[in-house]
């Protein structure tokens, strides 16, 4: 099962495992029956390595796209992998990098130059790799990785289910990021109750990461 994963920037921690997370990895292998294709940026990357190192050894290649601007990820992320590997020895994974869709405090006009520019980056990789599933949980960069998935799709080259999974941080509401992938998402996961009253679309899981 094949994995794709986008971040930028992160430093890696590790974690027990909780029955939400358990339970989010049966909801994955339960709804989703193939491929998988991570998607996360920033500091998000620490939720989404957490979510890695409870899923199966079945969830593999693992594809890793991150911003061309982050500096720390790619150390970070073969860190991650080492140990992994310890665990599974046929563990596989790739690296690869993407123009960040929106800087901190960038302005909305030049965002929108910069985002298209990202899909328009991000499209041939993700017809490269065409993934079965998407994991993302919140970053900008996960919009133009979704946005070209989607556009697989609509031209029957390959549909991929899209599993948004909201920041731990977001309590009561969503990152743009969700905002936008709150209509396009497959699975919409939140991980506090008062963004299911708010969002009934939403699946909630509790704690996951």
């Amino acid at each position: 099962m094949p994995v794709f994963v986008l971040f930028d920037g992160v430093f890696v921690t590790s974690g027990d495992f909780t029955p939400a997370r358990t339970e989010m990895e049966s909801y994955i292998i339960f709804h989703v029956l193939t491929a998988v294709y991570f998607v996360f940026t920033g500091g998000h990357t620490t939720e989404i390595l957490r979510l890695l190192s409870c899923l199966s050894e079945s969830y593999s290649p693992r594809h890793y796209i991150f911003a061309d601007s982050d500096k720390m990820s790619e150390a970070k992320i073969r860190s991650f992998e080492q140990k992994r590997a310890e665990k599974f020895s046929n563990s596989q994974f790739t690296l690869d990098r993407i123009p960040r869709s929106r800087e901190v405090r960038q302005s909305w006009t030049s965002s929108v130059v910069t985002t298209l520019y990202s899909i328009l980056y991000s499209f041939p990789l993700t017809y490269k790799l065409k993934p079965d599933l998407i994991l993302c949980n919140g970053p900008g960069t996960c919009v133009p990785v979704c946005i070209s998935a989607l556009l697989l799709g609509l031209l029957g080259i390959k549909r991929a289910v899209i599993v948004y999974v909201e920041s731990i941080c977001r309590v009561e509401t969503l990152s743009l990021s969700g905002k936008i992938l709150y209509y396009f998402s497959d699975y919409f996961i939140v991980q506090w109750p008062a963004l299911k009253e708010k969002y009934p679309k939403s699946v909630y899981l509790g704690r996951i990461v």
